[in-house]
Formats: C-alpha cells, structure tokens, sequence
C-alpha cells in the first residue's frame, strides 16, 4: 500500500516591482533630490527610547492626533509623517507625529502647528524595514557628497528636516511591512 502524501505547498513570489531594489528583504527605491515647498501640519511632539517608539507612534500619537482633527472638522492635506528631530538609538528620540494640512491652524497645546522648511531634500521610497531604507537614503546622500541639513546637538544628531511619509492607507493595507514609505532630509542649503 502506497502511502499518499500532501502536495508541498510553494509560495508564489511577488510580482517584481521595477521601482524597486531587493536589499535585506526590504524594497528600496531609487534616491533622488528635488525642491520642495514649505508644508503645514498639524503634530505631537514627544521623546521616546527607540525600543518601542513605534508602539508610542502607531497606537497612541497617530490615534490622538487623527480623533484631534475629526473632532475639529480638518480635513488631512496630504500623508501622515513621522518626523526624526533629533535621532539617538540608545537614548530618547526626539519625535513629531503629524498630518498636512492645507492651512496653518491654531492647535490646543498638546496638538500644535507644525512646518517642514521649503528647501531641497533627498529622498527614496522603500518597504518593510525602516531601518534598511533610511540607511540606504544616508549612504547614497555620503557616497554622492551631500551636506544633510543637520547638525550634533547634546541629545543625539539634530535635524532641520527628516521625517517619513506613510504613503500607503491603513485601510486598504494593514500589515505595515507592505506600506509604501517616503523618508526624504532636507539637504543643507
């Protein structure tokens, strides 16, 4: 008697995507710098150790932030971002949550008004790793002789403007490690 048995179940790859580069099973896209106009938005600031950060981030901040503008009618102007003012691994990022808006409006202390700076900023746009795509971003601006707009400050390294925009909905997608992400830095002028 002949034992039967199952069918291997084989995982069929992902269509490739040719924006995209495979580099340690995050999908980066091809750096580039353009010009970019002052936004407005409307955010939470916070300090938070870097283990962690994102639990703070995606079940507090953006729900805080996200019931603060349904409740006053406000309309986003564009993705959410997280935005890195002064980044430190091993000690407190310095971190501001927020959602564009078309206009600057008053917030109520704990939501404030928020502007990343006009200016040129270096971007890619990458999914999964957050780690692996910044990394990219910050070797490619080093490998090219790019000045970021940034500079030592006591808590960690300062930035004039790095943030990440969440360029895929959550509700259409869930699972975070399949959001397209832009991380974009101001260049130093």
């Amino acid at each position: 008697m002949t034992k039967a048995t199952k069918p291997k179940i084989v995982k069929q790859p992902e269509p490739h995507d040719s924006r995209f580069t495979l580099v340690n099973r995050t999908l980066v896209g091809k750096p580039k710098i353009d010009e970019r106009p002052e936004q407005h938005y409307m955010g939470i600031r916070t300090q938070t150790p870097f283990k962690g950060m994102f639990t703070v981030v995606d079940k507090h901040l953006f729900k805080e932030l996200r019931a603060w503008l349904k409740q006053e009618g406000i309309e986003p102007a564009g993705s959410p971002i997280l935005r890195y003012h002064v980044i430190n691994m091993e000690g407190e990022m310095d971190i501001e949550v927020g959602i564009p808006v078309a206009e600057a409006l008053p917030g109520n202390g704990r939501v404030r008004l928020g502007v990343l700076p006009a200016g040129r900023y270096a971007s890619l746009i990458y999914i999964n790793n957050g780690y692996t795509g910044n990394g990219a971003l910050t070797r490619w601006g080093i490998e090219n002789g790019l000045a970021f707009d940034q500079w030592a400050d006591p808590k960690g390294t300062a930035f004039k403007s790095r943030y990440e925009a969440y360029l895929t909905d959550p509700k259409i997608q869930p699972l975070k490690t399949k959001w397209e992400v832009e991380v974009a830095i101001k260049l130093a002028d």
